[in-house]
């Protein structure tokens, strides 16, 4: 995931990710992103602009894996207004170069049609709550995946992977199947194991109970942090740059979960029947980005059932 070296430039990037060992890339359109490798509307406008951008990516051997538009686009104000718009064109520049994958976040409303704000339930007590989950499916989440199934399908687009994210109302495996059984198989997940981890579940029984509705992969690690996590449970909303003092942070690969757990977790993906991308996306506030993801990396190249050239 190419936000992971946005302090580089597009062509060093593609460079330093091939010098890496990538074999394709997942890149971010805006939205929660920068976008620091590409201008959408550029490319969308110009014939020229796409043909010199896939050209550096050929020049490498690279291709795109994923377009990654996450944001908002339910939320009940400007920003949501905002982020479907990105994700509208996201749809249209993805067969322009070829790509058939979003990456992308189901979105989360606010509880009620006057709400100016995003609304997360997470317990069923008190009872209203359950009211506030109806509602925000039966009006806000349903019909809008429908009509964006319906767009990705004129734009060719064959999965949309949904990142199992916090603060949205697809987020685990559950929630995902009740979407799917709303609006068709174009949705599946983008198994971010991190996620899971935080909210105090298991990855590895995720893909288990996922199989083939895991449509993208990121590798991406957590730490609980010790003596803290006990005594402050895992919600916490302190802010990441805090990370001396939070129940969890986002780390490198092996920093949190050591190689056999990541062994394992590759390994379950191969017994379901996974052969898609395994995308790396690296948070880790205490080292650099590049540092970062080389660790990453070599734990990726121990771990993953594969042998590297």
């Amino acid at each position: 995931m190419t936000d992971s070296l946005s302090s580089l430039p597009y062509p060093q990037m593609v460079e330093k990710a091939k010098e890496l060992g990538a074999e394709q890339l997942e890149i971010a359109t805006g939205n929660w992103s920068k976008a620091p490798h590409m201008q959408l509307d550029t490319l969308l406008e110009s014939t020229d602009a796409r043909q010199e951008y896939l050209g550096i990516l050929e020049e490498h051997g690279l291709s795109i894996s994923a377009l990654n538009c996450s944001g908002n686009q339910l939320a009940p104000n400007a920003m949501g207004e905002s982020h479907m718009s990105i994700v509208k064109k996201t749809f249209a520049l993805a067969p322009l170069l070829g790509v058939h994958t979003i990456v992308m976040m189901s979105g989360l409303p606010g509880a009620s049609a006057i709400d100016s704000h995003p609304n997360w339930i997470t317990t069923s007590w008190p009872p209203e709550n359950l009211d506030i989950l109806d509602w925000q499916w039966r009006e806000r989440l349903i019909p809008s995946w429908k009509e964006l199934v319906k767009r990705a399908g004129d734009s060719k687009i064959n999965h949309i992977a949904l990142e199992n994210h916090g603060c949205q109302l697809v987020y685990n495996a559950q929630t995902l199947k009740q979407l799917r059984a709303e609006v068709g198989e174009t949705v599946g997940m983008n198994l971010d194991p991190s996620h899971l981890l935080w909210m105090g579940g298991d990855p590895r029984s995720m893909v288990r109970s996922l199989g083939p509705m895991i449509y993208h992969v990121h590798a991406k690690d957590v730490r609980l942090e010790e003596g803290i996590w006990q005594a402050q449970g895992l919600l916490d909303t302190q802010p990441i740059a805090a990370y001396a003092n939070r129940s969890w942070n986002y780390v490198a690969l092996g920093y949190g979960h050591d190689l056999s757990w990541w062994k394992e977790f590759f390994s379950v993906l191969v017994m379901v029947g996974y052969d898609g991308p395994i995308s790396l996306e690296m948070e880790d506030m205490t080292m650099d980005q590049l540092t970062g993801v080389m660790k990453s990396v070599s734990v990726l190249k121990a771990a993953m059932p594969r042998v590297w050239e």
